[in-house]
Order: C-alpha cells, then structure tokens, then sequence
C-alpha cells in the first residue's frame, strides 16, 4: 500500500463452529479465546453469528454471547454478525444491545441480516408471524432506528414506548447481506454495510459501489462505511494452505449439496474423489475464500479491499484443529503489522 493509502483494518466473524470430535461448550470457549486474542492483536471487531437448528456451529443468540465476550476483553469492538431481525421484535432487539451498549460503552455494533439464520421451518417456529416480507423488515429497521433515538413520534407506538435503558451512546448499526438488496436499505436509511463474500463470491464490489452512491446520511452516520467478509486461512507455508484449502473446498462443496457436517478433516479430504461436477462447483467458489502463506494472502486482501474501496476487511477462519485457526489469525494480525490501540483508563473498568 502506498502512503496515502489507509491502513487496513481487521476484523474476525466468529460462527463458533463445533470442529470434528468437539462439543458447543468447547466451541463457545474457542470463540472466546479468539475474541481474547483478536483484542491483544489489534483487530478492529470482533462479530458472532446466529445460527439456528444445526449441529456444526454453536452461536445461536449473539447478544448473550457478546455480553461475556465483553467481561472478557477491553479494547475491541464486539457485534452481531447478525441478529436475524425478522425473528424477533425490534423493541426488544433495540433494548438488547442498548444494555450491552450501557455495559461496553462505544464497543458495540448491531450487526444485522434478514436471511433465517437456518430452514424456513425453524424461522416460523422462532417468530409465527415472520412473512419474510422486504416491506416488513425496512420497517422493523425504522422502528429500531426509532428506539434508538428516543423519537417521540405523535400517533405512533413510538410516541409511549421508549427502549430502556437509556444510554449515553448507541451501538453501531450494520446491515449485512450476501445481495445488493440490503445495501440499498442501508443506504436509505444511513446504515453500515457489510457484504458476505464468504457466502456469495460475485458482485460484491458492485452491491458496495451501489450503497455509496445511493447513501443519505443520517443521525448516525454521516458518511457511507463498509466492509467485506471472506473466508480467510493463512498458514506458515504453502503446503499447510493448500491443506487447509482443500478442506475448506470440501465443506463448501458439501454445504452446496445440502450435506451439513462438521469441518473435513486432513483424512476426509484425502479420501475424497472430486468429480467433474465438482471441480465446477469449486471453481464458482474461488472467490469465497483467500488462502496462502501470510505475504500471499497480505497481497490478496490488499486487493480485495481496493476492489471493493474499504479499508476494512473481515476474516472468517473455519478449520478441523483450533490451532490452525488461531495460528491464522495470528499470522494476518502480523502481516498487516496490526496493533491494539491504548485502553482509557475508564473503558478498562466499566
């Protein structure tokens, strides 16, 4: 990067996944682990997902989980990756991360999305009244806007109901999406936006040039802000990437057929046998992930964010040995030569 290039900042999207001969309870305290070494390393945020009715990943409800997340850092910034809106009430979703915001003052973001999070079925039985309508969920994000505020509208639920506990300062707002759509409902209504190019590898760059121009801002946000998350694993050398590819090829190909079983392992893969089908399927893949020895995958991300035109970059990092996974991390925090900024005295102790 030249000199009047920002520098790129890092995030981690942490899905909890529940590795090959592990349980939900070793998966969470991998998540915090990581979350404690993201904050010593200088990552920007760190993100935990939601998940419903599935067996691989253990972070179902972010916002408890980013409660303690939050008694076990001081720097970093914690978030949703996402709270699945239309699951739930946007009073409630507003009061959520308003206490977390009260107890992590300026450390939170409320990252959210409209997909399921799992099957229709399990989205029903979370929220009966869900009509996966976009009218409904831009809606939910006006009245969540509202909450936030304190708007006291006349005629409206919002004129009475106030979203307690009142606060010094708001969480950020993200909406997350792997379409274009979201990006328009961010831009309207003066949102965050974060593109998931680990979920869909195409078009990204295009959805964010989109959000730009058609950004108004707002209370919050008086600029347009976006990021971009893939799939990241770097290794010491090229041969333990290309290692870590092949399983990761492996999982997203299966995940493609609708097969939902944990992380592949070094043997799994080696026994496999790719068919022509299947090399398609990876080849449509490619871009979901960036992989290599860190001054490969430094290179890659580099010019993953000037495609997109941010300075902010979000890895997501699934492997079969935890270890891998947190040497992966550490590796790109060195090869961005990232550094924690200093902790106020006052944000340490509350």
């Amino acid at each position: 990067m030249s000199a009047t290039t920002p520098k790129l900042r890092l995030n981690v999207l942490d899905q909890s996944p529940i590795r090959p001969g592990s349980t939900a309870r070793q998966a969470l305290l991998e998540t915090v682990q990581l979350a404690q070494l993201a904050d010593r390393l200088g990552y920007t945020r760190f993100w935990v997902s939601e998940h419903h009715n599935t067996h691989t990943l253990a972070g179902s409800t972010p916002e408890v989980l980013i409660a303690h997340l939050g008694s076990q850092t001081s720097r970093i910034r914690l978030g949703s990756g996402g709270v699945m809106l239309p699951h739930y009430s946007a009073l409630k979703v507003a009061e959520n991360f308003r206490l977390l915001e009260t107890l992590f003052p300026g450390r939170i973001d409320l990252g959210m999305g409209r997909a399921p999070g799992g099957d229709r079925l399990t989205a029903h039985a979370l929220n009966p009244h869900n009509t996966f309508s976009e009218q409904d969920f831009v809606e939910q994000l006006m009245d969540l806007q509202a909450y936030l505020r304190d708007e006291k509208v006349p005629d409206t639920i919002h004129e009475r109901v106030m979203a307690a506990p009142q606060a010094a300062t708001s969480p950020e707002l993200w909406l997350l999406s792997s379409s274009g759509q979201s990006g328009l409902f961010a831009a309207h209504l003066g949102m965050a936006f974060s593109f998931a190019q680990f979920i869909n590898g195409n078009g990204g760059p295009a959805a964010v040039r989109q959000y730009r121009e058609r950004f108004r801002p707002s209370r919050e946000l008086a600029a347009p802000l976006a990021n971009v998350a893939v799939f990241v694993l770097c290794a010491d050398t090229e041969e333990k990437a290309r290692e870590l590819r092949a399983a990761m090829d492996l999982l997203l190909l299966r995940f493609g057929k609708g097969e939902r079983g944990s992380f592949p392992t070094a043997a799994e893969v080696a026994a496999y046998q790719f068919t022509a089908e299947d090399q398609a399927h990876l080849a449509f893949n490619r871009n979901r992930v960036v992989s290599g020895t860190p001054a490969q995958v430094q290179q890659q991300l580099t010019q993953l964010a000037a495609d997109y035109g941010v300075d902010e970059i979000t890895a997501v990092t699934i492997t079969a040995d935890f270890r891998d996974r947190r040497r992966s991390y550490e590796l790109l925090a060195e090869a961005f030569a990232l550094a924690p900024e200093p902790v106020e005295p006052e944000m340490a102790t509350a």
